[in-house]
């Protein structure tokens, strides 16, 4: 098996839906007792909480980059960073190790593709939702994106980063949330994003009036893949 590094602390909770998913991944196609050979650099949230002034990104980036140059040098094959908003430096971060780098919006992109999704609408933190770093790569793949709605990014970055990253779900996030997705839903979205792991806390992915794609999900899937050595693109796009 391939080994694969996790940059992960962003947060702790995202980190160890990842952890699980990977390994229920590769125990159910190998069988038996087969996990994941993997290392994980959990770095300190704090450092990488609510980034808004160039100064705090780039210290960011700094941890971020230094977590792939260790995993790197543990013999990683693949990275990837557990976390959406982060994606933000993933340009300068792959920039300075010398293994492929799956991005979370290229895998999701394909994914989607693939499944014929044409106008979708993206539900995460605000730079996810109105910068575009993330957007970019959808649209790439032919996925129309509908705008954000102000009110919606508002809420959001308060569920998610008071609440969710704290491991705290509550049934008026439930509630705010679904009603979110059956207004995308009404407004031409054929699918939803799931563009912060947490939010999988507060949606029953299998009882919504759109389709679900879970970012986490199909990024921790295509790492596994490439684990396993069932990848039909071994170098992902950056």
């Amino acid at each position: 098996m391939r080994k694969l590094g996790l940059i992960g602390g962003m947060s702790w909770v995202s980190t160890h839906r990842y952890y699980e998913r990977i390994s229920t991944i590769v125990r159910r196609r190998r069988g038996g007792h087969a996990a994941p050979d993997m290392v994980i650099e959990s770095i300190d949230f704090s450092d990488c909480y609510r980034l808004q002034t160039p100064e705090e990104w780039q210290v960011a980036t700094d941890k971020i980059g230094a977590a792939a140059e260790r995993l790197e040098a543990a013999g990683a094959g693949m990275l990837l960073i557990g976390a959406n908003a982060v994606h933000k430096v993933f340009r300068e971060v792959s920039s300075r190790v010398n293994v492929d780098f799956l991005h979370i919006a290229e895998s999701l992109g394909r994914k989607m593709a693939a499944d014929g999704v044409q106008t979708a609408a993206l539900l995460g933190t605000r730079s996810v939702m109105t910068e575009s770093y993330y957007r970019r790569h959808l649209v790439s793949h032919g996925i129309d994106l509908l705008p954000p709605e102000m009110s919606q990014v508002d809420a959001l970055e308060r569920m998610i980063y008071d609440d969710l990253m704290a491991g705290k779900a509550s049934r008026d996030a439930e509630r705010a949330v679904k009603t979110m997705l059956t207004d995308l839903g009404r407004d031409g979205a054929q699918a939803v994003v799931l563009a912060a792991a947490e939010l999988e806390m507060v949606v029953d992915i299998d009882a919504t009036v759109v389709p679900i794609y879970d970012a986490m999900s199909v990024h921790a899937e295509a790492a596994a893949e490439w684990l396993l050595g069932e990848d039909t693109d071994p170098a992902p796009a950056g």
